[in-house]
């Protein structure tokens, strides 16, 4: 039986980000909780500070360790599986947008425990009326508990098991790219494991909190994709 680690990386939006701070710790106040804070503004930081001691959360401030601009994905997982690999655990992202609910963390665990081929298994999003929302809408009309798919999961509210990171160092992952949700979920498939999306574990995502102008995807489209390529953002 492995134990887990739970990474939450926050980049301002502090008020949703403290409120997934606060769901994670009420879930299980024994966990091993790291926030990293990925260039917030002076504000979050303090706030962090603030909450970390009541939150029971290890805050581990960025740039005390890299000075390249947000997002620094590579290094958080670089560091997290360090920490979880030393201590025999699995991996836990989850997103400053979302909150848990207080089964969630525990359940992906079990899972992970009782199947030796997953690779990442990842909770369901859901809006406030709990159906399903981005980036999950290609598994809203799934009914069983847990389905195994091939198609790439979020790090909404993801599991990493302690199998695949033994198997694969995030020192090899691309650094040209800001996220590493969709290669890792290839790379599991790619070296045999299982994914599987947990259509019974709905968590509440409220999407781009963090990153507003992701929100142009949406209602400017082409706005969105100017800022996309011009300035080189959302690389996958």
């Amino acid at each position: 039986m492995k134990d887990v680690l739970v990474i939450t990386p926050v980049k301002d939006s502090v008020d949703t980000a403290l409120h997934t701070i606060s769901a994670i710790h009420n879930s299980n106040p024994n966990l091993t909780y790291l926030v990293y804070n990925d260039f917030s503004t002076k504000e979050t930081l303090q706030k962090l500070k603030m909450s970390e001691s009541m939150d029971q959360f290890k805050l581990i401030n960025l740039s005390d360790h890299v000075n390249t601009p947000s997002p620094n994905y590579d290094f958080v997982l670089k560091d997290a599986q360090e920490r979880a690999l030393k201590n025999r655990q699995h991996l836990i992202v989850v997103e400053s947008d979302v909150t848990v609910k207080e089964s969630t963390l525990n359940s992906l665990v079990d899972l992970a425990n009782e199947r030796e081929d997953v690779g990442l298994a990842g909770a369901i999003t859901v809006d406030e009326q709990e159906q399903v929302n981005f980036p999950y809408l290609k598994f809203k009309d799934f009914t069983k508990e847990f389905h195994e798919t091939r198609r790439s999961l979020s790090f909404c509210c993801t599991l990493i098991s302690y199998n695949l990171l033994s198997k694969f160092s995030f020192t090899n992952l691309d650094k040209t790219k800001d996220w590493y949700d969709t290669s890792l979920s290839q790379k599991s498939i790619e070296l045999g494991f299982t994914n599987i999306i947990a259509a019974n574990l709905t968590v509440l995502h409220k999407p781009h909190s963090s990153r507003p102008w992701k929100q142009l995807k949406y209602t400017h489209p082409l706005k969105y994709y100017f800022y996309k390529f011009t300035k080189h953002r959302d690389k996958i």
